[in-house]
């Protein structure tokens, strides 16, 4: 099975025992969720249910592994002949989640 889902304004494409990181949610370790999916499909593509925004009746069970933050991203603003520059660093808040079943 194959499922189109949105989680924090993103949407991921899964299938089972698949590992996505998704925006942080606050939820704790071990915490499992369900969503509704947006299209769930077989591996073929031969059964296609698309929804208007979800399917209804569609559930997709997820457990969160664990919540950390990701590399950090070097944010450098300059504007030129101005001497102005500005550097930052970012590092977003993140969690992994697990596909356990699709239906």
């Amino acid at each position: 099975m194959l499922a189109v889902l949105e989680l924090g304004w993103n949407q991921f494409i899964v299938r089972k025992w698949d590992v996505i990181d998704v925006k942080k949610l606050d939820k704790q370790v071990g915490d499992t969720l369900s969503v509704e999916a947006m299209l769930v499909s077989d591996e073929d593509g031969v059964d296609v249910k698309v929804g208007t925004p979800v399917v209804n009746g569609s559930k997709v069970e997820l457990k969160v592994l664990d919540q950390f933050k990701d590399e950090k991203v070097r944010v450098f603003k300059m504007k030129a002949k101005k001497r102005y520059t500005r550097n930052l660093w970012f590092r977003a808040s993140l969690t992994k989640l697990e596909v356990l079943n699709i239906a």
